[in-house]
């Protein structure tokens, strides 16, 4: 099984394959490695494709404080992934909690990459709801903690934003939901305080992203489905 290891000591585990240009996949909030299978599958006939999961999502180590879990940290992993695996710069791919960090290393670290690609970035962003996404991830947090995964997991799967894959695709569905069962409780939890309700906002990064001399792919609409029911 796999396993790089950041510069703060953390070991993630990643999956691999194909050869040629690199491209790296990050993840959003309720998925892992394994919600990119089909972009692994398709892409890995003409490029090497990375996929792996963040900390806090076994079998990646799960830090056991808040502190370990931040946006900058998340940013920093993605470099983290391109060192240990002697990568210069790649395409970098990331959807919702995965988009977030994809931006910020495409404005922090312009050098490293070849592309980006940010899809369903921008929950929380505007001002005038603001503390309201303050309060919903605080008591998403403390849900999961309450209830565990497994349990808060059902839930979850059945948000606005989750069940409009339910009508397109019940087996598709089925399956994210069944492996959002099997992450991490403490992780789960730690990642909702620690990344995504201490993240900036957009409207305070304005500057910062028009630096970004990288390609750039923004995907925005109205519902946020896991990587795997986009197909390719």
């Amino acid at each position: 099984m796999p396993h790089l290891a950041t510069d703060d000591g953390i070991n993630l585990y990643y999956e691999e394959v194909g050869s040629g240009i690199p491209i790296v996949f990050v993840h959003e909030f309720a998925g892992d490695c394994r919600s990119y299978e089909p972009q692994l599958r398709y892409f890995g006939r003409r490029y090497r494709c990375i996929a792996y999961n963040a900390r806090g999502y076994p079998p990646s180590d799960v830090p056991q404080t808040v502190e370990r879990y931040s946006q900058d940290r998340a940013r920093d992993d993605i470099r983290c992934v391109l060192d240990a695996l002697k990568i210069d710069k790649a395409h970098i791919v990331g959807l919702s909690m995965g988009g977030f960090a994809a931006l910020h290393f495409g404005f922090t670290y312009p050098e490293r990459a070849r592309s980006l690609v940010v899809a369903g970035c921008g929950y929380g962003a505007e001002p005038a709801k603001r503390q309201q996404f303050l309060e919903e991830t605080a008591a998403t947090a403390k849900r999961i903690e309450d209830l565990g995964m497994a349990k808060a997991a059902e839930g979850y799967a059945l948000g606005p934003s989750r069940v409009q894959m339910q009508n397109k695709d019940p087996r598709g569905w089925h399956e994210f939901a069944e492996m959002l069962k099997g992450h991490s409780t403490q992780g789960s939890a730690l990642t909702q305080r620690g990344v995504q309700n201490r993240r900036p906002s957009l409207y305070d990064l304005t500057d910062k992203m028009k630096t970004i001399t990288a390609p750039s792919l923004i995907m925005t609409g109205t519902r946020i489905l896991p990587a795997s029911s986009r197909g390719c």
